[in-house]
């Protein structure tokens, strides 16, 4: 089994990275000055416990790979960029091989699915960075991330449980689940305070908009009928094996939307995290304001190429409905 790692970024560049570091054959695919980098010094790879540089093949497009039916494609660029990247894929490969989707977010197997026959979904809880070409950050130590796999819709067959095993041996804990979209929705939840870290700096995502955009997320999810893991039982999952370090005396910075916006990308992964939230809730009734209202300001301050923290919580929840406001002052004054 070969895995071709289709966005080596900061999830795609460290599970790359620690598969080859542990033995695997693996490719990545990367553009501009992070394939210039990964091709001309490898791959750093930064964490608490130190640093490990990677010898690892880098091209710039799947046509560049000789494909086999054995490969397995970890797709691992943002959600945003995904329709472009299985166009690019289904132009070069077969449609037999293997596709596991390691994104936010909860649309991208679905546009996989229409163009490849063996889809897979990995739920990614993998606190990484990528920040400087050719570098990217592990979090957490000993144990780099959970990547729990499952194949797409439903279901667990003897591909879902070898790339768990190739997980499991390079320093990620993994497990297969018939349920695994179960998995990525409670995820989904959980990705809609991305918005407000990146608008409003990482203290933001604990605080009150975060709360009110899960809150407007479980309600369209259960309109919806879909189900979902609650924060009890995903709590329990992780329990005792993400354990965030420092790395050169400094904390995380903040997660992959606040990236974006501090590597001025231009875009960011809003329209398929919040903007989910406000899909549903346009098709089944259920109103999303404040999810809207965060997914509209960091699109726009991607395309402004604002820096992250450019807001503060008090600017945000100025611009809410006043309902929505003085339903928050009202219970805190209660």
């Amino acid at each position: 089994m070969r895995f071709v790692v289709f966005g080596a970024g900061a999830v795609g560049g460290v599970v790359g990275g620690r598969l080859a570091e542990h033995g695997h054959d693996v490719v990545l695919i990367a553009r501009g000055e992070q394939h210039e980098a990964v091709g001309a010094h490898g791959l750093r790879i930064e964490s608490p416990e130190g640093t490990a540089r990677v010898d690892v093949r880098v091209v710039e497009h799947p046509v560049q790979i000789d494909w086999t039916p054995d490969d397995v494609v970890l797709l691992s660029v943002k959600s945003q960029d995904t329709q472009a990247a299985l166009g690019d894929l289904r132009a070069a490969t077969p449609c037999e091989v293997a596709l596991a989707c390691m994104q936010n977010g909860v649309a991208n197997e679905r546009f996989a699915l229409r163009g490849f026959a063996n889809v897979y979904a990995v739920c990614v809880m993998c606190p990484t960075g990528y920040l400087t070409p050719g570098v990217v950050q592990a979090w957490s130590s000993p144990t780099t991330g959970l990547l729990d796999v499952g194949r797409y819709p439903a279901g667990v067959d003897a591909t879902a449980e070898a790339i768990a095993a190739a997980f499991r041996a390079s320093t990620f804990g993994a497990e297969t689940r018939a349920d695994i979209m179960r998995w990525k929705y409670g995820k989904l939840l959980l990705n809609l305070g991305n918005a407000i870290e990146a608008i409003c700096g990482p203290r933001a995502r604990a605080g009150t908009i975060a709360t009110l955009a899960r809150r407007e997320g479980a309600a369209c999810l259960q309109a919806a009928g879909i189900d979902y893991v609650g924060e009890e039982e995903d709590a329990g999952r992780r329990a005792g094996q993400l354990r965030l370090g420092t790395i050169a005396g400094r904390s995380r910075p903040g997660g992959s939307s606040w990236q974006s916006l501090h590597r001025r990308a231009g875009r960011v992964e809003t329209d398929y995290l919040n903007g989910e939230v406000v899909l549903l809730g346009r098709l089944h009734g259920v109103p999303t304001p404040v999810n809207q209202l965060l997914q509209r300001l960091a699109n726009q301050l991607a395309h402004d190429g604002a820096p992250p923290g450019s807001m503060t919580p008090d600017d945000v929840f100025a611009l809410l409905p006043a309902e929505i406001r003085e339903s928050v002052s009202s219970a805190h004054s209660a």
